[in-house]
């Protein structure tokens, strides 16, 4: 596993041949887990964070009662019931997500990179093998973790990352472009790179070939969903506007 991080290639020429070893895809979303739910202790441990949800509630909660032409009361009212059940949604999150991001990657890109290395590409291994090929990949996350939660520590910021949009002293999420900035991210980039490491050494192609595949479907990925939250932005905009 430690392999990973400094000589993928070989990593993943000795699982090549071998039989599935779930322990190589099991062990980092189990690690993923438990630091997801460190960094979440942490974190909204921090009196910083706590006001900053705080905050972005409110004003989101504002913002859509003042579309709607609420009154004072009613928008007070409003946050008042945000804050009494808010920061149960945050815990519950905290507790579900580290899950969810720890077992559901390997078996959801498991499948992509399958039919990528093993139908695309003309590979010959199983969706198991691809699998455990993303799942060894995931130590990277687990890594990213860590720098995200360190990150956040330091600039008293949740929604802060390794990528460009560091470069925003305000960032806000509503704005399109502080969004694609972060999508700039230098971790997900060393993820996909090892992947296609992964693909190329499992199909027996070029790194380039598999490479131009892995980052394909993340660009489309990533477009997908940038244009569904820009659409679900404008939907409510308009249900505003017109309440």
């Amino acid at each position: 596993m430690l392999n990973i991080f400094a000589a993928p290639g070989d990593a993943f020429q000795d699982i090549k041949d071998k039989p599935v070893n779930n322990a190589n895809w099991v062990t980092p979303a189990l690690i993923i887990m438990f630091l997801g739910w460190f960094a979440g202790l942490l974190i909204f441990s921090q009196d910083t964070i706590k006001h900053q949800i705080k905050d972005v509630r409110e004003k989101a909660i504002q913002k859509q009662m003042e579309r709607k032409h609420a009154s004072q009361q009613e928008i007070d009212k409003a946050i008042e019931m945000a804050e009494k059940y808010g920061d149960v949604g945050t815990i519950a999150m905290a507790f579900i997500a580290p899950i969810f991001s720890g077992f559901a990657p390997p078996f959801i890109w498991g499948g992509i990179f399958w039919l990528i290395g093993a139908k695309a590409l003309g590979g010959r291994f199983s969706y198991m093998k691809a699998v455990e090929a993303v799942g060894l990949a995931a130590m990277i996350e687990a890594l990213e973790i860590i720098i995200r939660t360190l990150l956040v520590l330091v600039t008293g910021n949740m929604f802060v990352s390794p990528s460009l949009a560091l470069l925003v002293k305000d960032l806000d999420l509503q704005n399109k472009v502080h969004v694609l900035l972060g999508y700039i991210n230098i971790m997900t980039f060393w993820l996909l790179a090892v992947r296609a490491v992964g693909i190329s050494k499992l199909s027996n192609v070029s790194f380039a070939r598999a490479a131009l595949w892995v980052f394909g479907v993340w660009i489309g990925y990533s477009a997908l969903i940038f244009g569904i939250g820009t659409a679900v932005q404008q939907v409510f905009s308009k249900m505003g506007g017109g309440g």
